[in-house]
């Protein structure tokens, strides 16, 4: 399955038109998409307008939501980052690293327009789409 990141979705609802964009509007009619909790949270705080935040909140609820972090996934998280750091890399953002863990652990594929995840998929075994 296919986790999708915040960066994704926020560009897909500001109308943004990018490869990742293209890519998630052929996804949702054609496959099933995952929505993680913590990216849940980052979008829908982004809303300023009710009707709009309405709107993505009656979107998301027809794709599998799942948590991205358990106390497992929270201590793997950490040694992803420990190892790294250990190679010379720093992730910017805890939340990113939970997300690359959860995709790495549960086997996912990630689509993401944010340079962090390349250290992942680089150094870790990361999934990710690449759209053309």
């Amino acid at each position: 399955m296919i986790l999708v990141d915040s960066t994704v979705w926020i560009d897909f609802f500001n109308g943004q038109i990018t490869p990742q964009t293209d890519y998630l509007a052929d996804l949702i009619v054609s496959q099933p998409i995952l929505v993680g909790d913590l990216i849940l949270g980052e979008v829908l705080q982004g809303f300023q307008n009710e009707t709009h935040f309405e709107k993505a909140l009656n979107a998301f609820g027809k794709f599998q939501q799942v948590s991205l972090v358990t106390p497992e996934l929270a201590e793997q998280s950490a040694i992803n980052y420990r190892v790294l750091r250990t190679k010379g890399f720093t992730v910017r953002k805890t939340i990113d690293c939970f997300i690359a863990t959860f995709c790495i652990v549960k086997e996912h594929d990630l689509l993401h327009s944010d340079k962090d995840f390349d250290l992942f998929e680089q150094h870790l075994g990361l999934r990710v789409i690449h759209p053309k």
